[in-house]
């Protein structure tokens, strides 16, 4: 497997490679004219399976893996399109193997609504989309990433040319000035837009990348954009999770390939999500885009007024209150909730209730203040996922832990962000990160006006959650001057996080 950065430029490279030594078709043998008709790429919202046996990041996924029989049993489960991967070195695919997915796919379906076929490939030159075509594919992957804008449009006009549609995938504010330039000059009727949650520098997977994109493609496309959510998706609440955010489509490599027994459930878990307030909160949200904004602020463990007042006019994002009578924190001691209560509303920032316990009395004050909308959302601090009820889950919420196994699992199961709460991340030699599969943005854990600008060189922040840090001796009550100094950090003020 390859190390970081390196990726997707090794893999180009030894692209073109081949192509020099074998030509465009790759020394397959393909026919000289297309003998099927091409099916509508993601007409209707739908699951694209994916044929994959290896992958850079995880290398063998299902090395054995038949093409043909693997297509039969996606059109089978009800998949909506079929994804082809031919890159050799690194996917261990082939147009061979696009080829026999387009036999099974016309062997296989008598409903007249065949899925479509989508070559996946690192494509480079217009020509290549010509031979897709020959080899049977309905649509092919164009990444914009690697692509020029001249590259993109004079392979856009072949796939309008020969009645194909386009997968473009996009993943930066660069990507989306070249979907902008494409509009502008094409019709994209037949393009559908997916975006990747998984970084093909790093492979590192964001799962609300996609979410966060989300608004942005369809002030170019419309409203009716159909947009793809790519990567990351291993399991049924995942699945769920990301289809109640609206999305056409979702495309699974990896789940789909290993596991047979989880395709029909992968699909019927996608088609029968519904939104809830939690997906609303999560499409919604502000988060910083790559380092370019700066990290949202929670300041959190209020008991008083005056702090929780002073934060949100510094420009807190986020204000924590906690519900739990262990903790010193607790905001459901000594009548201080019937004090704050009635100043909630006078504060912009988002208010969030944290608990520890959800049989307890004031975790179940907490889920009510939220559900009757005095609070905005759950944190559920060090909870374990699967004693939390599905209709928790659909309010806004999210999860802490101090644990990176738990963090792996709770972000697997589609949970958008997890904060980390650890106090190894004030440490100066815990710079080379954690080793995750999933990227780390929201941290917590001793963090002071003295340590915050190391944690925000080391890790990047995307938000940092405030407490002791900015107290002196007794637990919840803050100190003005350190709240004011921290909020006042030159990266961290409000102006700042706007420009």
């Amino acid at each position: 497997m390859l190390s970081h950065m390196d990726i997707l430029t090794t893999i180009i490279e030894k692209r073109k490679k081949d192509i020099e030594k074998l030509g465009l078709d790759f020394g397959i043998k393909l026919p000289e004219t297309r003998s099927r008709k091409i099916h509508p790429f993601l007409k209707t919202k739908g699951l694209i399976l994916e044929v994959k046996r290896a992958s850079p990041s995880k290398g063998d996924i299902s090395p054995d893996l038949d093409s043909y029989e693997t297509a039969c049993s996606y059109t089978k489960a009800g998949a909506r399109a079929i994804s082809c991967l031919t890159e050799k070195n690194y996917f261990k695919g082939n147009l061979e193997d696009l080829m026999k997915v387009c036999k099974a796919v016309d062997d296989t379906d008598t409903s007249g609504n065949a899925p479509a076929v989508l070559r996946k490939d690192f494509l480079l030159y217009p020509e290549e989309i010509e031979i897709s075509y020959r080899a049977g594919a309905d649509a092919v992957l164009l990444i914009a990433r690697i692509l020029s804008e001249e590259s993109l449009l004079k392979m856009a006009e072949e796939v309008v040319r020969l009645g194909m549609s386009a997968l473009f995938e996009i993943r930066s504010e660069e990507d989306l000035e070249k979907l902008k330039y494409l509009a502008e000059r094409i019709p994209v009727e037949n393009f559908v837009c997916g975006v990747n949650s998984r970084d093909l520098a790093t492979f590192k997977i964001d799962l609300l990348r996609p979410c966060l994109m989300f608004q942005k493609i369809q002030n170019i496309l419309g409203s009716n954009a159909k947009i793809i959510f790519e990567s990351g998706v291993t399991n049924y609440d995942c699945a769920t999770s990301v289809s109640a955010m609206g999305f056409t489509g979702l495309l699974l490599g990896e789940a789909a390939a290993r596991n047979p027994e989880l395709r029909k459930g992968l699909v019927d878990a996608f088609m029968q999500a519904v939104p809830s307030r939690n997906s609303d909160f999560w499409k919604n949200i502000y988060c910083s885009d790559n380092g370019k904004k700066r990290p949202l602020i929670k300041v959190c463990g209020l008991t008083r007024v005056e702090d929780m007042l002073l934060a949100d006019k510094l420009g807190a994002d986020f204000l924590g209150f906690i519900f739990a009578d262990a903790f010193p924190r607790s905001i459901s001691r000594e009548s201080r909730l019937e004090k704050l209560l009635p100043k909630l509303n006078k504060v912009n920032a988002k208010k969030v209730a944290v608990i520890v316990d959800l049989d307890s009395a004031e975790a179940q004050k907490a889920i009510q203040l939220v559900k009757d909308g005095c609070l905005d959302l759950l944190q559920f601090h060090k909870i374990p996922y699967e004693t939390v009820s599905k209709d928790l889950l659909r309010l806004p919420h999210y999860f802490a832990t101090d644990n990176l196994t738990d963090y792996e699992t709770l972000v697997s199961k589609g949970e958008m962000r997890v904060l980390f709460d650890s106090k190894e991340i004030t440490k100066s030699d815990s710079s080379a990160g954690f080793q995750t599969t999933y990227e780390i943005k929201w941290f917590a854990g001793g963090i002071t006006p003295e340590n915050v600008s190391l944690v925000i060189q080391n890790y990047h922040p995307e938000l940092i959650d405030l407490s002791g840090g900015v107290e002196d001796d007794i637990p919840g009550i803050k100190n003005k001057e350190k709240i004011e100094r921290l909020l006042s950090f030159p990266c961290l003020t409000r102006e700042s996080r706007q420009n």
